[in-house]
């Protein structure tokens, strides 16, 4: 794999723990202690500032600008102006002078240092202590986003001394952020201080998106004053303390964000509700009640069940549908790469993972591809193609990216949301969302498949000049992932409106469905029969070769140390394609076909996406490839935590935690969920003695237990037909079988 772990997070069951200031790591380690409640998203930056490599980043689900100016561009079909998420408010600000002298981590004369991340409470503390003339002065900065009042911000600073120091403290909001480095985009539009209370509302200088927030602080301990203060984009409270033995401040932030921008800067009035203690007490109702429901035991690996529960964590942070208009971004809220863009994964690998825990939220987050339909529409056009056409990269549904050959040749998106939709209905039998908005969708995206595919000379249909999931290949003809996909799309759409044309309101044009069909029949599929080998693109097999274990692990990440060119010259693969493709739609291909398949293109794979380890690790644990397996779930659960492609720094890759999920449950679990009836096939690694996962499935929850050599499944609810080891099975109750 040509990839190493960097290993400095220590190793915990219910968090993650920084012993020691690892400066070098400190932009990575911002990211790995990000905090969220999908309203809102805060990266594990020190609040006084640290003169190290650091992106100070707040962020809330959709407050977007425009990029500053179009592009100028002579050719159709390239955007002319992006957006990109933007970095809100400084929430937390917190400046100190002890005795004068600021406070900085980065600088300070640290003896200790500690920042550690809880997995039940949601809670992120930091502790450090600094020389002083002799004295010994400790800082503890805690934090939190309410999980229930989402729109709730806690924040305490603790300061103890064993020798009386002066204290002068600045706890405010500031506008005044950074996005990678440049100044902000935001505009000051009221502020109002008082006492210990504080507000503010910000204007995005381009979409008129509103942001409000309020603090109040209270203070314990020691002799302090304070007075209130405003600035031209920040607004706060500066304390003057002496601090004997221990001081205290407690300061409690609500935010309000208007994404319409039709408040015209009238916002309610906001206040937290309640106090730390409360609402962290009602933080660790909340993680018991949701590890009860989706923990992820495993006995005998301490390192992955750490990195398997960090990622479910985070899953939760991220998402968990209490607002219909947000998306998954591919780094979450954790930073600015990708721009805070949701991209293809969405539907193929975060969905998966709410569909089988909570329902509803997978409902969600498809209804944030149907609320952009029309989006998606105005893109086919610009592509002179009928039909609707999925984004590449979004926010807002409209196509941010400007990189003609991922925006104008990747389909994935579309095919990916009809995959979705199917996937949706098929795991959680809702005919009612399918009639509603999931037919609509299906229509439309094979409209656009239909007008953007074509009749090549030898009679088949396909598509030409494209890019598959391996973006390291562009503008090749019949990717067989995008025929085979377009291909099931097709036939999908055709049965859902033969079975339920009748109920539905669409305007389905008179011999569409037979079109569509024709289609699906006549789709060429590059195949070689003799090798049993899907190939990739037509001419792949022809392409020079590479050995990518020979790469040199400093040339990594490819796309900072080779020319764009350079990475387009071989058969070398960025991440799985035909592979994606026989996970996705598992049932459609024999045991001969996925092992053929997954020995010829894994050596060719250089995972440069994070999404890549996942499906290899699924592929080999179904293969009985048991060293691949482990191997491959260890650089997903922990890509992050180890900075395995050592650009944590930029944020979490929270598509691929996803994929990490799924690894457990499609791998080692050997669940597939792409036909009638749910498939349970589990094997369990050589040095595991035993790991447990549940799923929702139709109304019903199951239970796998694994250990060596059984495995018990208990269904709650109704009886459930599954195939089981291989064997159709009826399951009620709790049922042992022999592996």
């Amino acid at each position: 794999m040509g990839k190493q772990a960097d290993k400095y997070i220590e190793t915990h069951a219910w968090s993650i723990v920084e012993r020691g200031f690892h400066r070098e790591k400190n932009a990575a380690s911002e990211s790995l202690f990000s905090i969220g409640n999908e309203y809102c998203g805060l990266r594990g930056y020190a609040e006084e500032g640290a003169t190290a490599p650091s992106l100070q980043g707040c962020y809330f689900n959709g407050v977007y600008e425009w990029s500053e100016k179009e592009t100028e561009t002579a050719y159709k079909g390239i955007i002319r102006r992006g957006h990109y998420m933007v970095n809100a408010a400084d929430l937390i600000r917190c400046e100190i002078l002890l005795d004068g002298e600021r406070v900085d981590m980065g600088t300070s004369d640290l003896c200790s240092f500690e920042r550690r991340l809880d997995f039940k409470s949601g809670l992120f503390t930091r502790t450090f202590a600094i020389k002083k003339e002799g004295r010994e002065v400790k800082f503890t900065f805690s934090r939190f986003l309410s999980m229930t009042d989402t729109r709730s911000l806690y924040q305490r600073v603790e300061v103890e001394s064993d020798a009386p120091v002066s204290l002068e403290m600045y706890l405010g909001i500031d506008f005044a952020t950074r996005h990678w480095g440049r100044p902000g985009r935001w505009q000051k539009v009221s502020s109002h201080a008082e006492g210990m209370g504080a507000q503010i509302v910000g204007k995005t200088q381009s979409t008129g998106q509103y942001l409000a927030a309020r603090q109040e602080v209270e203070l314990l301990g020691g002799k302090f004053s304070f007075r209130a203060e405003e600035g031209a984009l920040s607004v706060g409270v500066r304390i003057f303390a002496t601090v004997e033995k221990k001081f205290t401040a407690t300061k409690r932030v609500a935010c309000y964000a208007d994404k319409t921008g039709e408040s015209e800067g009238t916002m309610p009035e906001v206040a937290p509700q309640k106090c730390f203690e409360e609402a962290l007490a009602e933080n660790e109702r909340y993680y018991k009640k949701f590890w009860a429901e989706r923990d992820i035991t495993i006995e005998g690996d301490e390192e992955n069940q750490q990195g398997i529960r960090f990622c479910i964590f985070q899953l939760g942070q991220t998402y968990h549908g209490a607002f219909p208009t947000d998306n998954i971004g591919a780094k979450g809220l954790t930073g600015e790469a990708y721009s805070g863009h949701a991209f293809w994964d969405t539907e193929t690998y975060c969905l998966p993972y709410y569909l089988f825990n909570d329902p509803a939220a997978a409902r969600d987050l498809l209804l944030f591809r149907y609320h952009t339909l029309q989006q998606a529409k105005e893109r086919a056009k610009m592509l002179d193609c009928k039909g609707a056409c999925y984004p590449i990269a979004t926010l807002n549904g409209h196509e941010a990216c400007d990189l003609w050959q991922h925006a104008s040749l990747q389909f994935q998106p579309s095919t990916g949301v009809a995959y979705g939709i199917a996937h949706y209905v098929n795991v959680t039998g809702d005919e009612d969302f399918l009639l509603r908005y999931g037919m609509e969708m299906l229509l439309e995206i094979s409209r656009f498949l239909l007008s953007r595919g074509e009749y090549g000379a030898d009679g088949r249909f396909g598509y030409f000049c494209v890019m598959g999931p391996d973006e390291f290949q562009m503008m090749v003809n019949h990717n067989c992932y995008t025929n085979y996909m377009a291909k099931k799309t097709f036939e999908y759409t055709v049965a859902c409106f033969e079975k339920y044309g009748k109920a539905v309101h669409l305007d389905l044009k008179e011999g569409e469905l037979a079109q569509f069909s024709a289609c699906a029949k006549r789709m060429y599929i590059p195949y070689d029969q003799k090798r049993k080998l899907f190939e990739q693109h037509d001419g792949f097999f022809r392409l020079p070769h590479i050995e990518v274990k020979d790469i040199p692990v400093e040339d990594f990440p490819l796309y900072h140390h080779w020319s764009y060119d350079r990475i387009y010259r071989n058969d070398m693969i960025k991440q799985p394609d035909v592979l994606m493709l026989m996970l996705l739609h598992a049932g459609d291909f024999s045991m001969e076909e996925k092992r053929a398949n997954y020995e010829y293109y894994e050596p060719r794979c250089i995972h440069e996406s994070s999404l890549s380890p996942s499906v290899h690790s699924i592929l080999a644990s179904e293969l009985k490839k048991e060293e691949d397996a482990l191997r491959f779930f260890g650089f997903a659960a922990r890509l992050d935590l180890d900075d395995y492609n050592r650009n944590t720094s930029e944020g979490l890759h929270t598509t691929s935690i996803a994929a990490a999920w799924l690894n457990i449950v499609y791998g080692f679990g050997g669940v597939r969920s792409d036909g009638d009836l749910l498939v349970i096939s589990p094997t369990i690694p050589s040095i595991w003695k035993r790991y447990t996962f549940r799923l929702k499935y139709k109304g019903r929850m199951v239970l796998l237990d694994v250990q060596r050599g059984k495995a018990t499944v208990t269904v709650e609810g109704e009886e459930l037909r599954a195939i089981v080891c291989g064997r159709e099975e009826t399951l009620a109750g709790t049922r042992e079988f022999l592996l």
